[in-house]
């Protein structure tokens, strides 16, 4: 049966991952909760339930691991996210994807908009979507209006590959996954891009798979 996903529902995910003695699982898509847009935060929890689901969720991400995590990911439909880039990539890498660290970053009712007419194609990958990878053009400057974890409004301007981890994860936030924003014809099992496209650039990806 298809679940009723509202306030009550909300209340519920939020309590059984708080009381989990173990990280929740991350759901692929297919699952409604990827596919609404979750609820904004307006105080529906404590300060101290939202520290700790705000922890358990950054812990769930390292683990995976990932760069970011939205709350709808381990079934909670609020507009909650945790964004990290700490991983050592090459110099190749960074310099083709306009790739710095990103510090934990917890994001609330967030929303993004594009600086610039720029754009920047590349693979991504998903939690929620385990064992695929395709091409996302995304604008490559953002502005992002959001509340802190201490309710604080701020805007942020992120570019590179930052602004596309920003844009991935408010995404969740609003009931799209990459995939609605990908070139189809890209789409690549992890296998697959491991042995063909896993380049700095996706010339490669762009000539093999013809998109």
């Amino acid at each position: 049966m298809t679940p009723v996903i509202d306030d009550a529902y909300l209340r519920q995910a939020v309590a059984a991952v708080l009381a989990a003695e173990s990280l929740p699982a991350i759901v692929q898509a297919g699952h409604p909760v990827l596919r609404m847009p979750a609820f904004p935060f307006t105080g529906q929890l404590t300060g101290a339930e939202l520290a700790r689901l705000v922890q358990i969720m950054t812990e769930t991400m390292r683990a995976a691991p990932g760069v970011g995590l939205a709350a709808p990911q381990i079934g909670i439909p609020l507009q909650l996210a945790v964004l990290e880039d700490m991983f050592e990539v090459s110099v190749e890498n960074a310099a083709a994807r306009s790739r710095e660290p990103l510090e934990l970053l917890t994001i609330l009712n967030p929303r993004y908009t594009p600086v610039g007419s720029d754009t920047a194609s590349h693979y991504e990958g998903c939690l929620s979507m385990s064992g695929w990878q395709a091409v996302v053009e995304r604008p490559s400057t953002v502005d992002l209006a959001y509340d802190d974890d201490h309710g604080t409004a701020r805007i942020r301007r992120f570019s590179g590959w930052q602004a596309r981890i920003v844009q991935h994860e408010s995404d969740h936030l609003a009931g799209a996954l990459y995939i609605d924003k990908a070139v189809t014809r890209s789409l690549a099992s992890n296998a697959q891009y491991s042995q063909h496209w896993a380049n700095p650039g996706i010339a490669a990806a762009k000539a093999g798979l013809g998109f």
